[in-house]
């Protein structure tokens, strides 16, 4: 079972949120507010704050210059996640990954489906890796960024958290791109 081990010391990760609308302001993102404030309260450090419209090329953009960026560790995003014509994120964040991190779907689809049923399956939630930056993408509803971090991102970005925990292999998630 997983549990925190109090003998190791807290590990604050840099991270940008993003936010994909053609409608909100800052003002009005509770989405983004939402993960902004949790982050926030577990000891990280919000490296970045950005909205940008529902256009794959735009999204991409920026994910790929937070990836380029040493002081971003890890990019959230939220919107764009559904079914309709307009739902681009999730094909914006695989033209950046260089891994996709499969499970990160199934296991938002396990504590959604606690929450809103077969509803569940509307969503398109993924995670990957590109650069040595951890990147998701989270559907557009606090109540969706909440579950997210609460049940997910909370325990793995937290260096403490065992049986493992993104944060530990964060060092090695670019080892690749320093081969010779």
């Amino acid at each position: 079972m997983s549990r925190i081990d109090e003998s190791k010391q807290f590990v604050p990760v840099r991270i940008a949120v993003l936010t994909v609308s053609d409608t909100r302001s800052l003002d009005e993102d509770r989405s983004g507010q939402v993960l902004v404030e949790r982050l926030t309260a577990a000891g990280h450090v919000l490296a970045d704050r950005r909205i940008v419209r529902d256009e794959r090329d735009e999204i991409a953009a920026q994910l790929r210059a937070w990836v380029a960026d040493a002081e971003v560790d890890v990019i959230i995003s939220t919107g764009g996640t559904g079914l309709t014509g307009r739902d681009v994120t999730v094909e914006a964040h695989r033209d950046v990954y260089e891994k996709e991190i499969e499970a990160f779907s199934i296991v938002f689809t396990m504590v959604s489906m606690k929450k809103i049923g077969t509803s569940a399956v509307q969503s398109r939630a993924t995670g990957g890796v590109a650069g040595g930056t951890y990147l998701f993408a989270l559907p557009g509803s606090p109540g969706a960024c909440k579950d997210a971090w609460d049940e997910i991102l909370a325990p793995q970005l937290d260096y403490r958290h065992r049986p493992c925990n993104f944060v530990e292999i964060m060092p090695r998630l670019d080892e690749h791109l320093r081969r010779k």
